[in-house]
């Protein structure tokens, strides 16, 4: 088996660089070095850490067009939409850095025969273990957070992103943290997973398939070590019969194809009542073909590359196997003949259980289309999966939606007539199989915390 890796540009198929894995017991004496500077970094104030975060966010802005043309060059990211990640992560940094010492500080409480003091601190080195389709903020999600807390942390990166990898631990030692304070390590799957065992990890965060992040808190479990699993996603957006069609369908076509539609919080499942379905489809199927495939790096392109061509070739092969078992193709559905791992925006109906359109994920540019009799025969479908991390709800009755959302939606995360990403202000994460923890919106600085009470008899 070979120790290198290559990244390659899906946009061109060139290789871009190579890198050599590090070995067990190198990956070993890197979290070592990391729990060398742990033992230092939970000493350090909240005003020092805030002020690190604070120039790191600082960095992001500076460097944001370097930044994303190297999101685009590794992993086919439309540029324009690699600066809207650049600068949400310097606002996790700033957020993170503003709210850290009141989400962290120390609470004062009575208890009989005298008072006590609630302390969170910090556990020592956490590993992350982080996909390619945000190569940026899936690891300043974590990263920010639990060194805000205290901890330090060490990342295994998806390979086709080995480059940003770098370009990440290099900025935090440019913004001033302590050396191994955040700390990349180079390695596969494999070492990963071997790595939760050691003794100086004390938590492990985990963003990728259900079937993977099983297997990270199976191995964890036996370690009796704390995970945070974010699982991805079959995101339904419900379209009731009393939504704006216009807006539904605009928003629809946007929450499915961002980010080449690699993306778990996405509009994956549009539920239409039977009232809309028709017209829905219609301009649906027309948005889809008016978008523009090609170059991620030109101002006008809608849709670029997937990530890779194993990818683009998996997605596919989804799309053929429901429509054995039934489906159909509105649009797209075709490898298209040109350089570069393209799958054109891809449109299903006529879908039932058991395809892989309709109760799996769907990592790219294909949207299933699924018809309600009514809106509560659309929040019945809705719910009818394994996973619980997003969702959508249009309607003009926006307290209905909200009641909606509330009590009957099972999922963490649901929009009302829009769609947004990530929020630093706002907790991230989801239920059923898209796994559980929450990041940002200040949860996540207590994920990975030793909730410390301290009794003072008087």
């Amino acid at each position: 088996m070979s120790n290198t890796v290559k990244t390659i540009n899906p946009a061109t198929e060139q290789t871009i660089e190579t890198y050599t894995l590090l070995s067990q017991k190198e990956a070993e004496q890197e979290i070592e070095k990391s729990h060398e500077t742990y033992l230092k970094w939970r000493l350090t104030s909240f005003a020092e850490r805030a002020k690190y975060l604070n120039n790191l966010a600082s960095l992001f802005e500076e460097q944001k067009e370097a930044i994303a043309k190297l999101m685009t060059e590794e992993m086919g990211k439309v540029y324009k939409q690699g600066l809207q990640e650049v600068e949400l992560c310097a606002g996790i940094c700033r957020y993170t850095a503003e709210n850290g010492p009141q989400v962290l500080a120390d609470e004062d409480r009575e208890m009989d025969g005298g008072r006590a003091i609630i302390s969170y601190q910090p556990t020592g080195v956490l590993l992350g273990i982080q996909p390619w389709n945000f190569p940026l903020y899936q690891v300043i999600r974590y990263s920010a957070a639990n060194i805000m807390a205290g901890n330090t942390t060490v990342l295994k990166h998806a390979g086709n992103v080995f480059g940003m990898a770098e370009k990440i631990e290099a900025l935090f030692k440019q913004a001033g943290f302590p050396e191994y304070c955040f700390n990349n390590l180079l390695i596969d799957g494999k070492t990963a997973s071997s790595l939760i065992a050691h003794e100086a990890i004390s938590g492990v965060t985990f963003t990728g398939s259900d079937a993977t992040g099983k297997k990270v808190a199976e191995e964890a479990g036996k370690h009796a070590k704390k995970t945070v699993l974010e699982l991805g996603s079959n995101d339904a957006y419900l379209v009731l019969d009393d939504a704006d069609l216009e807006l539904a369908v605009k928003t629809c076509v946007t929450g499915r194809m961002i980010n080449n539609g690699e993306t778990c919080v996405s509009a994956k499942r549009y539920v239409v009542v039977e009232s809309l379905y028709d017209d829905f489809k219609a301009q649906i199927k027309e948005q889809f073909e008016a978008m523009k495939m090609g170059d991620p790096m030109a101002d006008d392109t809608d849709l670029g590359p997937m990530a890779r061509e194993d990818l683009r070739d998996g997605i596919h092969d989804q799309v053929m196997e429901s429509v054995k078992a039934g489906a159909n193709i509105v649009t797209g559905g075709e490898i298209p003949s040109q350089t570069g791992y393209y799958y054109p925006p891809t449109l299903l109906d006529n879908l039932s259980p058991g395809m892989p359109a309709y109760d799996d994920e769907l990592f790219g540019p294909v949207a299933s289309l699924i018809k309600a009799k009514d809106n509560d025969d659309a929040m019945r479908i809705a719910n009818d999966s394994r996973y619980g991390l997003g969702g959508g709800i249009f309607s003009k009755d926006e307290k209905k939606a909200i009641e909606l959302a509330k009590k009957y939606f099972d999922t963490g995360m649901i929009n009302i007539n829009g769609y947004g990403l990530a929020q630093p202000n706002l907790p991230f994460g989801g239920v059923k199989g898209s796994g559980y923890g929450r990041e940002h919106g200040g949860f996540g600085m207590r994920e990975f915390v030793n909730v410390k009470s301290i009794m003072i008899a008087s």
